[in-house]
């Protein structure tokens, strides 16, 4: 099947030599082609350009379904590449507490938090965790996104680990947006091991990790190292382990202090390091020339009430930045990544051509797959969204309470929600 956009008023994030990330500078540069078309053949972008540039070939095809994008903008699908999307339940109660005072850490200490999730989630069979969480699939879905990774994390034993790390593959098999599933086995030490913490992290090494492995059910490994979580000690005996079976790190740094974390997930070669909310001089020097992507979560930070991290600082010395949600039912629930790209510009002072770059292709390669998707190029899948008519590029994160998103594309399949 054929699919041809045409008239699109603002084609954008456009490569014709793709690129894993853009970073420092460049992500100022956003690619656009106005008056423009796009050709989707099966659930690849076949081709692109200026309407003048467009043949008539295309138009005799039998097969072909003709969209009218008359002024609409056409943009990748966003890649959200920090999620806890699976979950048993929302915490609205810790929300109530924070208003009235209590501290994320204060929470977690009276056994709510990431525990609070884990009792619920013990309770629940894998068909009612699968269930809960396609609703929010496709709700992000609806909001533009188009890949997703989803952490473990809320089981903290192995059984409870596992059967969160099968729900996640099984969305992965029966959603079509694209799914990498990590292991987060160390996301927080169990009551029953709060005073042998070095115990759970053996569980997590030669219990957890060989099993996981064993059924290929995460594509990566993650570790919450931070004040009051898992050492720095704890974090590269994980790590070290996970590596072992080919699960390359991802880790939980620096929400809450100065910890060491970005370091630690330089040195392993991390795909990501996530939060970022405290970080230095130090640390912008450690990440400088490596693969390894700073990925900041705004809406963790905005729920909360954290300082923000310097993202100018981080860019105008040369690094790349992801913005991805968090989407977890503690700390930021919410996976609109237009909102996240709000933030962006709002908060944390990006510009939009900025923002579009760490919402969509250096997420992607913060989540493994910037080849094939997170940008509009030949060859890479075809999931991207049409907005609802607007000016352009600007007023997306302009417009931050609506959304824009009129139609969804995945998969090269127009979806019907």
């Amino acid at each position: 099947m054929k699919i041809l956009l045409e008239n699109i008023k603002e084609l954008v994030q456009v490569e014709d030599e793709t690129v894993p990330f853009k970073a420092g500078k460049e992500m100022a540069n956003v690619k656009t082609i106005k008056e423009a078309f796009l050709i989707i053949r099966d659930e690849i972008i076949e081709d692109f350009g200026t309407m003048s540039q467009l043949k008539d070939i295309y138009r005799d095809d039998d097969l072909l379904i003709e969209i009218d994008c008359s002024d609409r903008l056409v943009y990748p699908s966003f890649c959200d590449s920090h999620t806890h999307l699976v979950y048993p339940a929302a915490r609205e109660q810790e929300f109530v507490d924070r208003i009235k005072g209590l501290s994320y850490e204060e929470i977690a200490r009276r056994g709510g938090g990431i525990l609070n999730s884990a009792k619920l989630l013990h309770d629940m069979s894998a068909e009612e965790l699968y269930n809960s969480a396609m609703e929010r699939v496709i709700e992000i879905m609806k909001l533009g996104t188009g890949a997703v990774e989803i952490k473990s994390g809320y089981g903290l034993n192995t059984k409870d680990e596992l059967k969160m790390l099968r729900v996640i593959s099984w969305i992965r098999e029966t959603a079509p947006i694209c799914v990498r599933s990590t292991f987060l086995g160390a996301h927080a030490i169990p009551p029953g091991y709060k005073n042998n913490k070095s115990k759970y992290v053996d569980i997590v090494i030669n219990e957890m990790i060989p099993q996981v492995a064993a059924e290929e059910l995460a594509d990566y490994i993650d570790v919450f190292c931070d004040r009051g979580f898992f050492s720095v000690e704890d974090t590269e005996r994980i790590l070290m382990a996970g590596m072992k079976y080919g699960l390359r790190p991802k880790i939980h740094a620096n929400e809450l202090g100065l910890t060491g974390g970005v370091q630690a997930g330089v040195k392993y070669n991390a795909l990501s390091v996530d939060h970022l909310e405290f970080i230095g001089e130090d640390e912008i020097a450690a990440l400088k020339n490596t693969e390894t992507m700073p990925t900041v979560l705004p809406g963790a930070a905005f729920f909360l009430g954290l300082k923000l991290s310097p993202v100018r600082e981080m860019i105008d010395a040369g690094l790349p930045i992801a913005l991805a949600s968090d989407f977890n039912p503690g700390s930021s629930p919410s996976g609109n990544m237009s909102l996240i790209s709000a933030m962006g510009c709002i908060k944390y002072k990006m510009l939009p051509e900025e923002v579009i770059n760490a919402t969509t292709l250096n997420t992607a390669y913060a989540m493994g797959i910037s080849e094939s998707y997170g940008s509009i190029a030949r060859g890479k899948v075809a999931n991207l969204f049409i907005t609802h008519e607007v000016p352009g590029i600007e007023y997306l994160p302009y417009a931050f309470g609506s959304n824009l998103i009129e139609t969804v594309i995945l998969n090269g399949e127009v979806q019907s929600f």
